[in-house]
């Protein structure tokens, strides 16, 4: 399979790597569309919801974006250029009453879009729009059987049936270019899984599943403790998969890996921010993932003023230049090593480019 999960995507767009280079401001590519904070599962590792993390300080779970301000953030990102829309949480992204008009609007609008979701409310006439307008949807799971899953999540019994069966639905009626992907969450619960359940999701018929560790603390250190005993374990597993299964176009791609060094950062700036912005269902617009619901990740709020009004203001510039990740960055940071090659890029001398 082709990567979905590049690294060096940034690089394909010339225009936003010139505006970075001569200091221009300029609306993200991507933007992940929070709507609503509410949720029908409790993952007892949801960042949102557990304490010991950090993605807590401003998280309401009675946020949601309203009707007319969804609509008016879809026109300013229309306007403004932006290539992708992602779909997450927060909280449920397919239980947000608006969901389908949204996707439909920004499709409409020639704005690919995409879905992170836990698989429950992927059917009927959502999963009929996504299955026609969507570039991928991914659906996060963290058991291989329905009593582990209900046990993890906080839900009746038969939730992880239902979900299997969305995901074979949906696998049979989307379109040729949507990617279904599955992220199987490692936990100390399920490591012994892992190879069976990539099996089980192949079978089901999706296209590719990422296995990846969960976060339990804003200590690299700690996290690594969590996993370090049955690392080798999963890392066995994976490599059976990608011998065994990884074969007729489908994809296992291997995201568990040691934290640590996603944690300490020895840089000042963050040329990734220009690339992704964050709107939260509580309309503010953060700089990544990983800062959303985050005093030090807030851009700006368009509770009182438009999306667009925000990328045009001195407090947005200002913000974009002042994150220092070596200050305000130390957790969790999927964008890391993509800052690493674009700080590399940015800082060549160009007396020296042609020697490639």
């Amino acid at each position: 399979m082709e990567n979905v999960y590049s690294q060096v995507k940034m690089f394909h767009f010339g225009k936003k790597l010139r505006d970075l280079q001569n200091g221009t401001i300029s609306p993200p590519i991507h933007i992940r569309l929070k709507p609503i904070n509410a949720c029908n599962h409790r993952c007892f590792y949801c960042c949102y919801r557990n304490p010991d993390l950090l993605l807590n300080q401003r998280f309401n779970e009675k946020d949601m974006i309203p009707h007319g301000k969804m609509l008016e953030i879809i026109e300013d990102i229309a306007i403004g250029g932006v290539k992708a829309v992602t779909f997450t949480g927060g909280g449920e992204p397919l239980i947000y009453p608006y969901i389908i008009e949204a996707v439909e609007t920004l499709v409409n609008n020639d704005v690919k879009i995409a879905v992170l979701t836990n698989g429950s409310h992927l059917k009927g006439d959502i999963a009929r729009s996504l299955a026609e307008r969507a570039s991928w949807v991914r659906i996060s799971i963290d058991a291989s059987d329905r009593e582990a899953y209900a046990k993890s999540r906080g839900v009746g019994t038969d939730e992880f049936d239902k979900i299997l069966c969305n995901i074979e639905n949906f696998a049979r009626q989307k379109h040729p270019g949507c990617e279904l992907g599955i992220n199987f969450i490692v936990t100390q619960h399920n490591v012994e899984k892992v190879f069976a359940f990539i099996k089980l999701m192949k079978e089901r018929g999706a296209d590719h599943v990422k296995v990846s560790e969960c976060v339990v603390s804003i200590s690299g250190r700690r996290n690594n403790q969590y996993h370090a005993a049955y690392f080798d374990t999963v890392k066995a597993q994976i490599n059976r998969a990608q011998k065994e299964l990884g074969i007729d176009g489908f994809g296992i791609i291997d995201k568990f890996h040691n934290f640590e060094e996603e944690y300490q950062k020895h840089y000042s700036r963050c040329p990734f921010i220009n690339f992704i912005n964050v709107i939260a269902a509580d309309l503010k617009v953060y700089s990544c993932q990983d800062k959303a619901y985050t005093e030090s990740g807030i851009l700006g709020s368009i509770e009182k003023r438009s999306l667009k009004e925000l990328w045009n203001s001195d407090e947005y510039a200002a913000r974009l230049t002042s994150l220092n990740p070596s200050r305000h960055c130390g957790h969790h940071c999927v964008q890391h090593w993509k800052n690493l090659m674009l700080l590399d890029y940015l800082d060549s001398d160009k007396r020296h480019l042609e020697f490639v």
